[in-house]
């Protein structure tokens, strides 16, 4: 699992087997899980929570959600890098 940022104790990654998913990323603290947190990234530029398995916040979950809708050219090209084949497809 890459990890792209660590931010307020968070982890920020992408889950390796999800090939043919929309981009999105993982965010947990501690041992990266299939089941944390989904966050989708939109076309636009912002991002989608589809689930909150790692229970976070509101408050920080908004936090968490401005930062990566910042970061949103570097995950792109990061995920680029990891899933080679895959051409990026966004949730909308």
């Amino acid at each position: 699992m890459p990890s792209l940022f660590i931010i307020s104790g968070y982890k920020v990654y992408f889950w390796s087997d999800e090939k043919g998913e929309p981009i999105h990323v993982h965010v947990a603290k501690g041992k990266p899980n299939p089941n944390a947190t989904k966050i989708w990234l939109t076309q636009n530029g912002g991002c989608i929570l589809a689930s909150n398995g790692s229970k976070i916040s509101q408050k920080e979950l908004n936090e968490l959600m401005d930062f990566i809708s910042a970061q949103f050219f570097l995950i792109c090209a990061e995920w680029k890098k990891f899933f080679v084949l895959e051409k990026i497809k966004f949730y909308c």
